[in-house]
C-alpha cells in the first residue's frame, strides 16, 4: 500500500502457458509438492504453470543473466543436477529446488594494493583459491560449460590474463559456488581477475586516448550545440541518413566520406 493509500497491484512476471488440447502432462515436485504440468516446458514455465510467481530468481529468461540457477534430482537417480530454470526442460518425476541467491564471498576489489603484481592481488583478495582440491565439481556444475576448475588453476599458477579470458562467459549464476567443497567463490574471483586484467594488463588504445584528449579540449562542443538547436524531426533525418559502416568490414578498412567530424 502506498503512502497515499492507493493500492499497488502486483505485476505478473512472465505468462502462464496455455497447453494445447490433448497435451501430455508430467509430474514434477516443487519443494516436495507434486504438480501436473504440460511436457516440453522449461522449469521456469513449469513452475509458473504450477502457480508459482517469480519475484526473485528470474531475469532475462534467455540464459544470459544467471538469475535462475536451479538444482534438481530425478526419482531413482542419485545424481544432483544443476541448470538454469529458463533453459532446462522439465522432465517427468523431476524434484526441483531453486537457488535465486547464494551467499558467495566477495572481497573488496577496490581496496586491493595495486602495487602488487596481478597474481598477488588475486591471492590477496581470495587466498581460498589455494584450497581447491581439483575435484572438478564446479566445471561439471556450470550451465555455460566453462572450465571453472581450469581458470582457478590459472589463477593459482599466476596466469591472471588466461584465467580472465577462460572465465569470460560467466553469467554469475553462483551454481559453482554452491557445490564447491573448498568454499571458493569462483565467479567473484573471476570477476576480480577480469577487472585487473582489463585495468592493469591490457594495453591502452592510442585511438581512444587521442579521442579523449580531443573531447576534453572541447573539439565537439560546437557540434553538440548545433545538435541541441535541431528539432526532433531534423535529428531523426540526420540519424537515418547517416553514413553507416558496412557489415563485416575489416578493422581500418572503411572510413566515412565526410571525415570533418572525426
Amino acid at each position: 500500500m502506498e503512502a497515499s493509500g492507493q493500492k499497488i497491484e502486483t505485476v505478473m512476471v512472465g505468462d502462464r502457458t496455455i497447453p494445447p488440447e490433448g497435451a501430455r502432462y508430467i509430474t514434477i515436485y516443487i519443494m516436495g509438492q507434486a504438480y501436473q504440468v504440460p511436457e516440453t516446458l522449461t522449469i521456469l514455465k513449469a513452475m509458473e504453470f504450477a502457480g508459482y510467481q517469480y519475484k526473485r530468481g528470474c531475469g532475462c529468461r534467455g540464459g544470459i543473466c544467471g538469475a535462475c540457477g536451479t538444482v534438481y534430482r530425478k526419482q531413482g537417480d542419485h545424481t544432483l543436477h544443476t541448470g538454469l530454470a529458463c533453459q532446462t526442460v522439465a522432465e517427468d518425476d523431476m524434484i526441483l529446488a531453486q537457488i535465486p541467491f547464494f551467499p558467495a564471498n566477495r572481497a573488496d576489489h577496490g581496496g586491493v594494493d595495486t602495487s602488487l603484481s596481478p597474481d598477488e592481488q588475486i591471492a590477496t583478495l581470495y587466498p581460498e583459491i589455494f584450497r581447491c582440491v581439483g575435484c572438478g565439481t564446479c566445471t561439471r556444475t556450470c550451465p555455460m560449460d566453462i572450465d571453472v576448475m581450469g581458470y582457478i588453476a590459472h589463477f593459482k599458477r599466476g596466469d591472471v590474463m588466461r584465467g580472465a579470458k577462460t572465465s569470460f562467459d560467466c553469467i554469475m549464476c553462483g551454481l559453482c559456488v554452491s557445490r564447491c567443497p573448498a568454499n571458493i567463490s569462483q565467479m567473484n574471483v573471476a570477476m576480480a581477475a577480469r577487472r585487473i586484467a582489463a585495468g592493469q594488463m591490457t594495453p591502452r588504445s592510442e585511438t581512444t586516448k587521442n579521442r579523449a584528449e580531443q573531447v576534453n579540449a572541447g573539439r565537439y562542443e560546437e557540434m553538440l550545440a548545433e545538435l541541441g538547436q535541431m528539432d526532433k524531426e531534423e535529428l531523426k533525418t540526420l540519424y537515418v541518413e547517416r553514413e553507416r559502416e558496412p557489415d563485416l568490414s575489416l578493422p581500418g578498412e572503411w572510413m566515412p566520406h565526410d571525415q570533418t567530424k572525426l
